[in-house]
């Protein structure tokens, strides 16, 4: 109740308390977190608040009759403008004032505290609040207070914070807490996940996939496979009941909570090397890193992400990294009802994170009520380090894998593997992080006589990890990819592809570069399904569309591979790369006009140059097409060989082609991997030369 003096409900309360009611429940300016005996205090403050035009949230008053309470509560976080907290003994002892609080810092609200006692501050609590304005209600309570908290409010309203809770200079603090524990043409990842080879590396290995990465622009996003099970509400047509699969989860990415927007690789990194931890379980569906980490930044409702991602459970939390000590807080919360099934924080040295996501991964699994394997924890933890700088490390290489593909983005994540080798020369997943970008840069950029060297290290590096780790997925699939590109052992490849399907048959990055191998090794159903179950968990990335536009291709479904491309389109709609490749799936459907205005960009890539080279030929333009030809040469040199031979095939030039198709085989080029399946080469298929090349890369029957 209202302390003595005020009137139950004022006629604005009211009003707000309608509108509340009328909106679901809305969100206001200020949220109010309080245990419920100081409820009547609670309710004060929102009296003075709202008398001064600052409309609040505050629970029961703004739940509407019938609506899941904890879902109204997380939605009114997410779009507060400010928290005020009634600190108490109560609130220090509840934990749903723990939870409330922990979600506004996650979210990056500011927090006022009107603190109503000395009770000493929990760990938690303390870590959240340390940095917090405070206002002590002292003897005069609300009313003496009020100016204070409703300037101090409108302060941060107007001059929102940049990052954490808000600062106030007229506003005492306690003292800070202390540090935590005190060519054309690809992971130290914590030792939890059965392996993910990192964000999609596979695609730019082969100059037949996509060779830069495509800016992570989603405008927007592809329809889903659950798109039926869209929130209601959205379209003006009473959708049906959202049924996420069974043991379902997207781990989003951890809100970095240093201050430091440097240290975002690091809580990016612990986020992805969690969600890995639970790829790791085969009970559990995952969606995929690039699809969660779209939602990086940003407040959609939980039960919004759950739909887009066709999961039942989402886990969230922050990261904060002082020297090699770590806090990490972590919440599981149930999409379709919006309780949290779980909620901890830890803090850990940096030594001991292996463990660590063990055990956040088993309480994770238990509150999903999957089935923990009884060897989960050991596959967790295979291949990973104890050493605190090779972790971090291998984080910033990992950081880098994510960034637009380049030269000089290949270089430094080579060097940052390096380093993490380096302190660890144990830490198997820094040497399958290292060979795959090895096996990148020998495709993509090495000159002509340094690409068996590299070749060489990268293979150096997978037999080193799947001698450390036996049993490491991704080390098997490292180990395929360097047989494949660097060494055209297709049959070796194959088994090591196979190899790693049965360690982590859940892998996305396992799935996708084993079904691009078998697609064109022939295997074309395989292959084909294996990307398309990697796409089911990974809805939101344009990658896995591109990737399967490329496999139909090569299938010889054009048709479908243009509508691949053109979902990838959807999320990422300024792909020059994208953009290219849909105008070489045209050139084969005979989509002259269509096939022109994709492949013209002003800034194209090789499958653009590779495009025009072929089409303005068709169009009898030959001095343009020399020129496209003459592009793709002086940009990438002998890298571009097996192109070369395309381009020369469809000319009608065989003897030059051969020529290419040769010096293709002897650097190896990578692209020379799509010979059994590429149509721009079938002009050649009856020539002697042919043959032979073609009997030397023996093909798997």
């Amino acid at each position: 109740m209202p302390e003595s003096g005020d009137s139950p409900l004022t006629q604005k309360q009211r009003s707000i308390a309608s509108e509340a009611a009328s909106d679901g429940g809305g969100v206001r300016d200020v949220f109010l977190s309080y245990a419920s005996p100081d409820a009547a205090l609670a309710e004060a403050i929102v009296a003075a608040l709202e008398r001064d035009d600052l409309p609040c949230w505050i629970a029961p008053r703004d739940v509407p009759p019938g609506a899941p309470y904890a879902e109204g509560i997380i939605r009114a976080i997410n779009g507060t403008r400010v928290l005020v907290l009634v600190l108490s003994a109560n609130a220090v002892a509840s934990p749903h004032v723990g939870k409330e609080i922990e979600r506004a810092s996650s979210k990056r609200r500011p927090v006022i505290v009107f603190r109503t006692d000395a009770t000493p501050l929990t760990p938690a609590l303390e870590y959240f609040l340390s940095e917090s304005q405070w206002i002590d209600a002292g003897a005069g309570g609300i009313e003496a207070a009020a100016p204070r908290l409703i300037e101090a409010v409108r302060r941060l309203i107007a001059h929102p914070p940049s990052a954490g809770p808000g600062h106030d200079a007229e506003a005492h603090a306690p003292a800070a807490a202390p540090a935590v524990g005190a060519r054309p043409n690809q992971r130290w990842k914590l030792a939890l996940t059965a392996v993910i080879a990192a964000a999609f590396i596979y695609f730019v290995i082969d100059k037949s996939w996509l060779s830069r990465r495509p800016a992570a622009a989603h405008t927007a996003p592809a329809p889903t496979a659950n798109a039926g099970n869209a929130p209601p509400g959205k379209s003006g047509v009473e959708a049906p009941a959202f049924v996420p699969p069974p043991h379902s989860i997207a781990v989003l990415p951890f809100v970095n909570m240093s201050g430091d927007p440097k240290q975002d690789y690091f809580s990016d990194g612990l986020s992805e090397e969690l969600l890995n931890s639970l790829v790791a379980i085969r009970d559990l569906q995952v969606a995929a890193r690039t699809s969660s980490f779209t939602f990086k930044g940003k407040n959609d409702d939980v039960a919004d992400i759950a739909h887009k991602l066709n999961v039942g459970a989402v886990l969230e939390g922050s990261v904060r990294k002082d020297g090699n000590r770590v806090r990490i807080t972590a919440q599981l919360i149930n999409a379709s009802t919006g309780f949290h099934l779980w909620s901890q924080t830890y803090d850990r040295d940096l030594k001991n994170v292996l463990a660590l996501q063990t055990e956040i991964a088993t309480a994770v699994t238990k509150a999903l009520q999957a089935t923990l394997l009884a060897d989960a924890a050991t596959s967790i933890e295979i291949g990973g380090t104890k050493n605190p700088a090779a972790f971090d490390a291998y984080l910033r290489g990992k950081h880098l894998d994510r960034m637009n593909f380049s030269k000089e983005n290949v270089l430094a994540r080579m060097a940052a593997f390096a380093e993490a080798i380096r302190l660890d020369p144990k830490f198997a997943k820094a040497l399958v992080s290292a060979a795959e970008a090895q096996i990148g840069y020998a495709g993509n950029y090495a000159p002509g006589p340094e690409i068996r060297s590299w070749n060489q290290r990268a293979r150096e590096n997978a037999e080193k990890a799947i001698a450390l780790a036996p049993e490491l997925g991704e080390a098997h699939a490292a180990m395929g990819l360097v047989w494949e590109r660097g060494y055209l052992n297709f049959a070796r490849a194959q088994a090591e592809y196979e190899r790693a399907l049965a360690l982590s048959p859940n892998d996305i990055g396992v799935l996708t570069r084993s079904g691009r191998f078998f697609v064109v090794m022939g295997r074309t159903e395989s292959g084909l399904a294996n990307i398309r179950r990697a796409i089911a968990v990974d809805q939101l990335n344009p990658q896995g569309y591109s990737l399967l536009s490329f496999a139909l291709y090569d299938a010889k479904k054009y048709r479908e591979a243009v509508e691949a491309v053109n979902r990838a389109l959807q999320i990422d709609a300024d792909s020059i790369d994208l953009k290219n490749a849909r105008g070489l799936y045209l050139v084969s459907l005979g989509e002259i006009d269509a096939a022109r205005e994709s492949c013209e960009t002003p800034k194209r890539g090789w499958q653009g140059m590779l495009c025009l080279a072929i089409l303005y030929d068709q169009l009898h333009r030959h001095a343009e097409a020399e020129s496209e030809r003459a592009a793709m040469q002086t940009e990438f040199g002998d890298g571009s060989s097996y192109q070369m031979a395309e381009i020369y095939a469809q000319w009608g030039e065989t003897s030059k082609a051969l020529d290419w198709l040769e010096t293709a085989y002897r650097l190896p080029d990578p692209g020379i991997v799509t010979l059994r399946v590429d149509a721009l080469i079938d002009p050649l298929r009856n020539e002697p030369r042919f043959r032979e090349i073609e009997r030397k890369l023996a093909f798997p029957n």
